[in-house]
């Protein structure tokens, strides 16, 4: 006995009646949607493998001996020879921006990845727990916002100096309780959800629930905490720069270039302004792109 195949045109129909639904497009399909998303994406590579790549691609050293032949070559405006123009010293300012992109990046994704896991355990403690350890947790996060972070960088830069890793540390305890508080809600949603209380049933301990059942499913809201704290601290970092409490020279960040060239603007060497202010906004605008990508990409529901 032959069976005489389903045609085509009924076949949407018999999927609908037999309750099956289409299969959900792959998170990368998702991502992909989003266009701002994967030009932000693209951006950050680029400017990511500009900043590593920045000793074999920089065309002059990023702080030469200031010789008479360097100083010649002070203050010219942008050419084939200096992308970007030269400094008042002499200095290749495409050079320096490479270079600066190392520093400015590397604080932006350590601050990143640091507040966002500390903020992940505070927010995960309390979420969880609750109760006394909830309000004693939930009320050092509220201090923490009335805080005038800036004020607090300049007294450590200050008191502790102008390294890359206490401008790290500092930008980092004043920025985790954002994402603390996402976590806390969410632990809060989810610790009554059924699959926790099988865990529970199961004789799961708290912390091995908290670790590998409701952590995995704030993946997504930490992605996105992460992906938009790299663009915070690399505007904080820079304004803390250009107050002149940054990095230590030689060593230079965009918002350090930024603070030395503030006397430039409205006169002829204008562009040593335009150039680290351009490669801030860029980055800070695709952060911003991947977040808000990330952060769709995540959701069930698009």
């Amino acid at each position: 006995m032959t069976v005489a195949p389903v045609d085509a045109s009924l076949r949407p129909q018999l999927g609908r009646a037999t309750g099956s639904l289409p299969a959900r497009p792959s998170f990368g399909r998702r991502y992909a949607r989003h266009r701002l998303g994967v030009i932000g994406a693209a951006a950050l590579v680029i400017l990511g493998l500009g900043a590593l790549l920045a000793p074999l691609i920089a065309p002059f050293p990023p702080n030469p001996t200031l010789t008479a032949k360097v100083l010649a070559q002070a203050r010219q405006s942008p050419s084939w020879c200096h992308l970007f123009g030269t400094d008042e010293l002499g200095r290749d300012v495409f050079t320096r921006v490479l270079y600066g992109g190392r520093m400015s990046l590397t604080i932006g994704l350590c601050v990143a990845l640091a507040s966002t896991a500390l903020g992940t355990a505070v927010g995960a403690v309390a979420g969880w727990f609750g109760g006394v350890v909830d309000q004693l947790l939930m009320r050092i996060t509220d201090l923490l916002m009335i805080i005038p972070g800036l004020a607090v960088l300049m007294i450590a830069q200050k008191g502790l100096g102008g390294s890359m890793t206490v401008i790290i540390a500092v930008l980092s305890l004043l920025s985790w309780h954002i994402i603390a508080r996402v976590v806390r809600a969410e632990f809060r949603r989810m610790k009554a959800l059924e699959f926790v209380e099988a865990a529970r049933a199961s004789g799961a301990r708290a912390w091995r629930i908290m670790a590998f059942e409701l952590l995995p499913n704030t993946v997504g809201v930490l992605a996105v905490n992460a992906a938009l704290a790299v663009g915070g601290a690399i505007l904080g970092e820079s304004a803390l720069s250009f107050l002149g409490f940054g990095l230590t020279p030689p060593a230079a960040s965009w918002g350090s270039m930024l603070s030395q060239s503030k006397g430039a603007v409205g006169t002829r060497l204008a562009y040593l302004v335009y150039f680290p202010g351009l490669a801030i906004l860029l980055t800070v605008l695709a952060v911003n792109f991947v977040g808000n990508a990330l952060r769709d990409a995540f959701d069930p529901a698009s």
